[in-house]
């Protein structure tokens, strides 16, 4: 089975297909914020919920990418600002 997160050091990071970005992830429960990882690169649950958000422009508009990542899918929640909101898809597998 083919990668769809990759660990780094004491991170975990994956594409997301929702925002086009990457998200980087603190494993390591010494440092928060923290997520636990079930250890499985093909398959990967993180817990909890990863919430990126940001402030943008002048009008600082609200961009949010909202998520739970379960056994190698990841499920977009309802309060997203991009174009997979409600949806839950695989993760992209990590190029060799």
């Amino acid at each position: 089975m083919m990668a769809r997160i990759r660990v780094d050091g004491s991170d975990v990071v994956f594409d997301c297909p929702g925002c086009g970005g990457q998200h980087r992830l603190n494993i390591d429960p010494t440092f928060r914020p923290c997520w636990s990882f079930n250890g499985d690169t093909g398959r990967p649950t993180l817990s909890p919920s990863i919430n990126a958000f940001a402030e943008l422009g002048p009008e600082r508009r609200t961009w949010r990418c909202h998520s739970f990542v379960r056994e190698g899918r990841i499920q977009f929640l309802h309060d997203c600002t991009h174009s997979l909101v409600g949806q839950t898809v695989d993760l992209p597998e990590v190029p060799a």
